[in-house]
């Protein structure tokens, strides 16, 4: 039997979470108030009703308490002003502390039982001291929340290189673990200046179309394959799979020449083998992560 769910989204562009809609008729858009781990949170329907399998479930499956009323609205907007006083409030508490991280951002929960300071730092912080400062003077409980550098790029925002709002402050929910071989793949330039976001890491967009050209890519030989052309034997120096060709190193004259894929044989996988050996150890493809 299956169970009916929402979902529900606290942030712009942040995760989704499901909850039971109880007797509450709701639709994509409308403010709803639950409660969290965090506490009493004013979050947005975007998701549903679902029917969902019981078994999909990550149980227990809490129920939305309300919909979210025009008071409730106003409420938040005080919540937000309140969240603006906090972070300079917050910077100046660093500053007198003489602590080595950086403010991001302060979330306050809907009910004002928390506020929340995510912050950057290269190692631990030791923060007790602050906590109890920050605590003397919201009169409420503090948690400070040391987060990634992509995580600090969605929530300050900015340009990528392509002209655009980021994607990670847009539209990602979450982040995708994204390798350099994503980038050798796509045949792009391996400086990391080229391949990096404003956060330093990896571009999340290496990822989008990375199938796309592993899967392009499975109909040619790899570089470095020994291959039999019109011109005679020679060695494969890279290919071009908008064009539908291959590089290829004539063994003969040790000229560059282009063909097109119909052209070319791959020649026995023995010698393929050692010529790739020859081409020394391939680089290292570890994943980027925070």
């Amino acid at each position: 039997m299956g169970i009916t769910v929402v979902g529900i989204r606290f942030k712009k562009v942040g995760k989704i979470y499901y909850f039971d809609p109880g007797e509450e008729k709701l639709v994509s858009g409308d403010g709803v108030i639950v409660e969290t781990v965090r506490g009493v949170e004013f979050g947005h329907v975007v998701a549903g009703p679902l029917e969902v399998e019981e078994e999909d479930v990550v149980a227990p499956l809490k129920m939305v308490i309300r919909k979210a009323t025009a008071e409730d609205g106003r409420q938040l907007i005080i919540n937000r002003e309140k969240e603006t006083r906090a972070f300079q409030i917050g910077l100046e508490k660093i500053a007198t502390h003489g602590l080595p991280m950086k403010l991001v951002g302060v979330e306050q929960t809907f009910d004002g039982n928390k506020v929340i300071f995510y912050f950057t730092a290269d190692g631990r912080i030791d923060f007790r001291e602050l906590v109890k400062d920050l605590a003397s003077v919201f009169r409420t409980r503090i948690e400070l929340r040391q987060i990634g550098v992509r995580d600090e790029a969605k929530m300050v925002g900015g340009l990528g290189c392509c002209g655009r709002e980021l994607c990670c402050s847009t539209w990602l929910s979450d982040f995708a673990s994204v390798s350099i071989r994503m980038a050798k793949d796509q045949n792009l330039s391996l400086n990391p200046t080229k391949i990096s976001g404003i956060c330093g890491r990896l571009m999340c967009c290496l990822k989008y179309e990375n199938e796309s050209y592993v899967q392009a890519k499975e109909g040619y030989p790899e570089a470095g394959s020994l291959v039999m052309t019109p011109d005679g034997e020679g060695r494969v120096a890279g290919i071009n799979i908008f064009k539908e060709s291959l590089n290829v190193e004539l063994k003969e004259s040790k000229t560059l020449k282009e063909y097109s894929r119909e052209e070319v044989t791959l020649k026995n996988n023995q010698a393929n083998e050692e010529g790739r050996h020859k081409q020394g150890r391939p680089e290292r493809t570890g994943e980027e992560r925070d």
